[in-house]
C-alpha cells in the first residue's frame, strides 16, 4: 500500500521560501498535556505543530521538521510555578489600528498585524549599531556586519510617530539602543525629540562606559530628558561580567554626581557561568540603592545552531533563575513572591472602568517574564554595611487577595455600578490585604495605593514606592529551539523599524535575516559614505575602548565598590594584597 502525501504549502518572505506544517507532535508515557502551539524550524524556520507539556516536573516544548528531525527543549524548568503563572493569564486586545496587513501565519508578518493581541508597553529605538566593544559574541556591530546603521532625526521622529498612533491605547516607553547609542554625537538631541513627542519614560540601553570616559554626560542626558539607565552587569566578578566589571565603580559615581538615581542592572544569566552570582548581584544593587533601582535578569537566548547538549549545559529558564535567587538569599526572596506580567491586568482593568478610557493592556504571554518588588535591610556602615535580609512585598501584601479584589471591583463597575461607591468601598477595604505590622520602616502602602486610585491612575505616587525598595523582574526572550507563536502574538516588547512597522523582540531578533539584519541593512551606510558624512575615527580600531585594568582596579573607590564581594574574587586587586602584607 502506497501512502501519499500532500506536498507542503509553501510561503516566500524577504525572498525567502518557508515551508508551512507538519506533524503533530505525540504525547509519550509519562507526559501530561498542557497546551498546543505553533513553533518553527531551528534550521529552515518551517512552521511547525507543536506541544508543550510537563514530563519529571519541568515543562518541555517539542516539534518534528519532516526534513530535519524532532527538536525538544526545556521550556520552563518548573511545573507547578508555571501552572502558577498560568493562573494571571488575560485576553489580548490587539490594535484598532495595525501597521500592516496579515499575509502570512505568524510570525512571518510582523510589523505589528491585525492578528497581535498586545499593543506596544516598551519601544526598542536602535540608533546605531557602532560599538566601542568587540564581544566574541556579538554579531550586531558595525565592524561585523560591514555597514553602519545611524537613522536620522527625521526617520526616528517617524518611528515615533507609528509609536504613539496605535490605538486604542499605547505605551510611552522607549528605550535607545544599539550598537552603543552613546557614540552618536546628537544623542541629547534624539533624547529631546523624544520629549518632544510626548514620549514621558526614556532609557537608554548602554554598558555605561562612555559615561566615565566622557564626565558630564549623564547629566547633559539626565538634563535632557532620560529617566532610567539599562546597563548592562552579569556578574559581581571579573570572570562573570568582563564586559564592564573594572568601569562599574567609577559609572556609578559618575551617576551620584549626575543626579541620575534610576539605573536598572541588565545581567543575561547562563547556567554554569554566572547562575552562582544572582544573589550577590541583588545585594550589590541594594548596597548602591541611592543609584540603582531594579534587576532585570535575562535568562540566556540561545542563538545560532547548538546541539542538544550544548543547550542542556548553558540552558536556564525563569523559575530556575527564581529558585537560585530564593536558595542564594536564604529563603528571603522566595519562588512565591514573584508574578507573571499579566497580573497588572487587574490593575488595569479597574483603572479602566473607573475612569472610562483605554490603558496599556500588557496580557503578555504568563511565561515572558516574572516581577516582584523587594525591600533591603542594611547593618554596619560605610565600606562594612553589609544587606541584613530582604523584606518581599508579600511580606506585608496578599497579593493574590489583592488582585481577585480588584477584579471584582472591575467587574462591577462594568456592571454599571456608581463609580464613587465602589471607589470608597476599594478605600475601605485596602487595610484587609495590607499586613501593617509587617511593612518595612517607612512605607505605608495602603497611603499609596489611595493615591494612585484618587488620581484615577496616575502613577506618579510611586516614585516613593520605587525609592524604598529594588524592582526584580526576569524576561526571557525566546530563540528558534524554544519558540512559541502563542508567545509572540503577546509581545509588548516591540522594534521600531524606519520603514513603519513595528515588531515584536522575538521575531526581530530570532529571525535576524527576516527581519533586524534586513532592515538595518536596507537603511545603513557604507563605512566610506558615512565618514565622508560624519568625519574619521567613527568606525573602526580608533573608536575601541581599550581598558587598562591594573590602572582601573588599584583605586580606593573599585576596594570600596566590590570589598563586600571580595570572597569570590580568584584574585584581590594589588591595592588590597599589599595593604594584607603591611597588616601582617
Amino acid at each position: 500500500m502506497v501512502i501519499e502525501i500532500a506536498p507542503p504549502k509553501f510561503i516566500e518572505v524577504e525572498g525567502r521560501k518557508i515551508a508551512i506544517g507538519g506533524p503533530k507532535p505525540d504525547l509519550r508515557e509519562g507526559e501530561k498535556l498542557i497546551r498546543y502551539t505553533s513553533s518553527v524550524c531551528p534550521e529552515c524556520y518551517r512552521l511547525l505543530p507543536a506541544v508543550i507539556f510537563e514530563r519529571d516536573g519541568k515543562v518541555y516544548i517539542r516539534k518534528v521538521c519532516p526534513e530535519h528531525g524532532e527538536y525538544e527543549e526545556l521550556y520552563w524548568g518548573d511545573a507547578e510555578l508555571f501552572k502558577r503563572a498560568l493562573k494571571f493569564e488575560a485576553p489580548g486586545r490587539g490594535l484598532e489600528n495595525p501597521h500592516v496587513k496579515l499575509t502570512a501565519p505568524c510570525p512571518f508578518s510582523c510589523g505589528i498585524c491585525n492578528a497581535h493581541l498586545d499593543a506596544t508597553a516598551l519601544a526598542n529605538l536602535v540608533v546605531t549599531n557602532r560599538c566601542d566593544l568587540s564581544c566574541w559574541y556579538c554579531f550586531f556591530y558595525a565592524e561585523k556586519a560591514g555597514y553602519v546603521y545611524e537613522p536620522t532625526l527625521e526617520q526616528i521622529e517617524k518611528m515615533i510617530d507609528s509609536l504613539i498612533n496605535e490605538r486604542p491605547a499605547h505605551g510611552n516607553a522607549v528605550q535607545i539602543t544599539g550598537g552603543e547609542p552613546t557614540l552618536r554625537d546628537d544623542l541629547i538631541d534624539i533624547v529631546k525629540l523624544l520629549k518632544r513627542k510626548g514620549v514621558t519614560h526614556i532609557q537608554l540601553n548602554t554598558h555605561g562606559i562612555t559615561f566615565m570616559r566622557k564626565p558630564g554626560l549623564l547629566r547633559k542626558l539626565r538634563e535632557a530628558g532620560v529617566n532610567t539607565i539599562y546597563m548592562s552587569f552579569d556578574g559581581v566578578t571579573p570572570e562573570t561580567n568582563p564586559k564592564n566589571h573594572w568601569e562599574i565603580p567609577y559609572i556609578l559615581e559618575e551617576a551620584r554626581r549626575a543626579g541620575m538615581t534610576s539605573i536598572v542592572l541588565v545581567p543575561t544569566v547562563i547556567k554554569g557561568i554566572n547562575d552562582h552570582e544572582v544573589g550577590d548581584i541583588i545585594r550589590f544593587a541594594a548596597l548602591n540603592i541611592d543609584v540603582i533601582r531594579g534587576v532585570n535578569f535575562q535568562p540566556v537566548s540561545l542563538t545560532g545552531q547548538m546541539p542538544r547538549k550544548e543547550r542542556e549545559k548553558y540552558r536556564i529558564t525563569i523559575p530556575d533563575v527564581i529558585k537560585r535567587i530564593e536558595e542564594q538569599t536564604n529563603g528571603e526572596i522566595y519562588r512565591e513572591a514573584w508574578y507573571p506580567v499579566p497580573f497588572t491586568t487587574a490593575i488595569t482593568e479597574f483603572i479602566e472602568a473607573l475612569t472610562g478610557k483605554p490603558r496599556l493592556y500588557m496580557g503578555n504571554h504568563p511565561a515572558c517574564g516574572a516581577a516582584t518588588y523587594v525591600f533591603p535591610e542594611f547593618e554596619g556602615a560605610g565600606s562594612e554595611r553589609r544587606v541584613k535580609r530582604f523584606v518581599p512585598i508579600t511580606d506585608f501584601v496578599d497579593v493574590d487577595g489583592f488582585y481577585e479584589f480588584l477584579k471584582e471591583k472591575a467587574a462591577e463597575l462594568k456592571k454599571g455600578k456608581r463609580k464613587h461607591l465602589v471607589l470608597m468601598s476599594v478605600i475601605r477595604n485596602l487595610g484587609k490585604y495590607i499586613y501593617k505590622d509587617r511593612q518595612p520602616e517607612g512605607v505605608n502602602f495602603k497611603a499609596l495605593m489611595i493615591k494612585i486610585f484618587l488620581k484615577r491612575g496616575d502613577y506618579s505616587a510611586l516614585g516613593e514606592f520605587h525609592y524604598k525598595s529594588l524592582f526584580l523582574g526576569m524576561m526571557h526572550f525566546m530563540d528558534l529551539y524554544n519558540y512559541d507563536v502563542q508567545r509572540v502574538m503577546r509581545c509588548n516588547i516591540h522594534y521600531l523599524s524606519p520603514d513603519g512597522r513595528i515588531i515584536p523582540f522575538c521575531t526581530y531578533n530570532v529571525m535576524p535575516d527576516l527581519y533586524r539584519d534586513k532592515i538595518i541593512k536596507e537603511y545603513s551606510k557604507s563605512f566610506e559614505e558615512f565618514e565622508f558624512i560624519y568625519g574619521k575615527g567613527k568606525v573602526g580600531d580608533e573608536v575601541k575602548y581599550k581598558r587598562n585594568i591594573v590602572e582601573l582596579e588599584n583605586t580606593e573607590l573599585y576596594v570600596k565598590t566590590y570589598k563586600p564581594f571580595f570572597h569570590r574574587f580568584r584574585r584581590l586587586p594589588r591595592i588590597v594584597r599589599e595593604q594584607e602584607v603591611l597588616v601582617s
